[in-house]
């Protein structure tokens, strides 16, 4: 894309349609002045380019400039509480290597207790325990360059790279939650390397998932898509004979570029990989959980959750609802994560039609299982702001502490 601001690249998409900023706010179903506010150069949440994209029949991409619409990275350098975790990713590097690292060659790396710790830490942060990830990964990564820096040749190199891929892919994860997007896509990066020097393709393809989640959340779309898409293809495996892991990379990887599409005003892309990754769903049987890589979980209950959040970034609430309910006991469970991200997104669906009670509920519920999940989520304080738009009398009492816990005004 080039660099045209997104006002700029709006009003050009908006004449050549013939269109009026009346008639484009009909349309998409916004106000005239959230358009007059992006053509003067303003931004807007995403959802609203998705409605503009959607009302001009292209994608949501080409509203975007190349850094994203409004795009908000939260510098790295301004989050101090990550200088621990910063130094350990991308430490200064030297001629003779990195700054600050010591290696005692006395001592041999134990590669089993290493592994042992990475899996400990990977169920940690599947169960919310951010603030303990945080103090955790600085040291495991360093442990991890030890480890790499030890073993030169032989099979302790290659599953010396193939720990620290891991242990960079939680530090991925973690630093993509808490927004530091760009540390994060480094420390995935040197993981996929990793992965490929070590020739574990397994380790690569997650790499890859969480790659192209951070794409998502950046509004890279067009990449998003791309990148997870032609690694589906490299790895897709054959149904009759592949393992279940290899199956939930698979699948994940198709999830990842339905997402995208979803997101980018490509409503038919996104079923055909969604449907793709039922296919992968149904041939696992049951929900993958056995080892926690970047994926988490996959099976038949995570595809159906996500295609619950592709309806509502299509803006159906009712649909959200509708296949929330449908849901079967029974057909497996998910990490905490991604449940939660569907419960959020039921709330979301409440707010948009104006069941503020039950929204309120949700966040409530939310709120006790995992605070600290929650916390993280911009989309947990637009669905309180839309929640607490629609009172007419004074807030409860748990809307007054949701606000206060997310920070959101008007309480």
């Amino acid at each position: 894309m080039d660099a045209t601001p997104a006002g700029d690249r709006l009003r050009d998409l908006r004449r050549h349609r013939g269109l009026t900023q009346e008639a484009l706010a009909e349309t998409a179903g916004l106000s005239i002045g959230v358009i007059k506010k992006i053509e003067r150069g303003g931004t807007a949440r995403i959802e609203t380019y998705h409605a503009l994209a959607r009302a001009l029949g292209v994608r949501t991409s080409a509203l975007f400039e190349p850094s994203g619409p409004g795009q908000d990275t939260h510098a790295d350098e301004t989050k101090l509480d990550l200088l621990a975790l910063r130094q350990a990713i991308s430490p200064p590097v030297t001629i003779t290597g990195r700054l600050g690292f010591v290696q005692d060659d006395d001592e041999e790396p134990d590669l089993d207790r290493l592994r042992a710790t990475a899996e400990a830490s990977a169920i940690a942060y599947h169960r919310d325990k951010y603030p303990a990830m945080g103090q955790l990964l600085p040291d495991l990564v360093k442990s991890t360059h030890t480890a790499v820096d030890h073993f030169t040749t032989g099979p302790e190199r290659d599953t010396a790279l193939s720990i620290r891929s891991e242990v960079l892919q939680m530090a991925g994860r973690y630093l993509t939650q808490v927004r530091a997007y760009d540390l994060a896509h480094m420390a995935l990066t040197d993981a996929v390397r990793d992965a490929v020097a070590a020739a574990d393709r397994l380790n690569a393809a997650s790499a890859i998932i969480g790659q192209a989640w951070i794409l998502l959340r950046q509004g890279r779309l067009d990449e998003a898509e791309q990148i997870a898409a032609s690694t589906a293809d490299e790895v897709e495996p054959r149904l009759s004979s592949a393992t279940r892991e290899e199956l939930a990379a698979w699948g994940w990887l198709l999830l990842r570029a339905s997402a995208a599409a979803a997101r980018n005003n490509r409503p038919a892309e996104a079923r055909e990989f969604a449907r793709l990754a039922a296919t992968a769903g149904g041939a696992v049987g049951a929900e993958v959980t056995d080892h926690l890589r970047g994926w988490g979980t996959f099976g038949p209950l995570t595809v159906r959750l996500k295609a619950i959040e592709n309806q509502m970034v299509a803006d159906r609430p009712d649909q959200v609802l509708a296949m929330a309910d449908r849901l079967p006991a029974g057909v497996g469970r998910s990490t905490s994560d991604n449940w939660n991200r569907h419960r959020l997104d039921v709330a979301c669906a409440h707010a948009a039609l104006r069941q503020g009670t039950e929204a309120t509920t949700v966040l409530v519920g939310l709120r006790r299982q995992a605070p600290e999940w929650l916390r993280h989520q911009r989309l947990a304080a637009r669905t309180l702001r839309d929640v607490l738009a629609l009172r007419k009398r004074s807030l409860t009492r748990d809307q007054r502490e949701l606000a206060a816990f997310l920070a959101v005004d008007g309480a």
